[in-house]
């Protein structure tokens, strides 16, 4: 949120997930954010600014490993492949004034060897992450390029955060191009090759 230069806070939202991830997870992600927004009570002053991120795979959620061997299974799934990134952007006023959007980035994997996603794991980092991977991870750099946000793979696509803020009547600091990959990614991209088309 730095990158966008306005003052903010975290709040969780104490949602169970699973229940408002839907069947179709374009429609998911949004859902699913849009119920943290609601979960969080704003002051006059503040805006929440909520988000899910999906990994879908071969038309399937990979939702977040729930021990270390799904891990590895998702992580050869995901391997030497590309799959699409979904993260439901949802803001909320203090008035109740509701904007929303789904940013879309497809991923290919680097085909990294069976021993560096045993290092991973035992790591323990896939345990809290959509599709078993963190972009940003310096030691494993689980991807080799992306088509599209890349901070929209990190989980919070301020390309859409920026328009909503604007929608809702805040003045912000907008990109020049506001098509992704925007100055935001670029920016906060620092570990992986950003391309527009592979």
């Amino acid at each position: 949120m730095g990158l966008l230069e306005v003052s903010w806070r975290a709040a969780p939202a104490d949602i169970d997930e699973a229940q408002y991830v839907l069947a179709d997870p374009f429609v998911g992600a949004l859902n699913v954010a849009a119920a943290k927004a609601r979960a969080i009570a704003p002051s006059a002053a503040e805006v929440i600014v909520a988000a899910d991120t999906l990994v879908v795979a071969d038309g399937h959620i990979l939702g977040k490993p729930g021990d270390a061997d799904r891990a590895r299974a998702m992580l050869r799934q995901l391997r030497g492949r590309p799959h699409v990134v979904l993260t439901g952007v949802a803001l909320r006023t203090a008035d109740d004034q509701c904007w929303g959007a789904v940013v879309s980035t497809r991923v290919l994997m680097r085909n990294y060897a069976d021993r560096e996603i045993e290092d991973y794991v035992e790591r323990g980092e896939p345990l809290d992450k959509a599709g078993g991977y963190a972009i940003q991870d310096t030691l494993f750099r689980p991807v080799e390029n992306l088509d599209g946000c890349y901070l929209n793979v990190v989980g919070m696509p301020l390309c859409a955060v920026a328009a909503g803020l604007a929608a809702l009547g805040l003045d912000v600091k907008m990109p020049a191009d506001r098509v992704p990959p925007c100055g935001y990614c670029r920016a906060g991209a620092a570990v992986v090759s950003i391309r527009s088309r592979y």
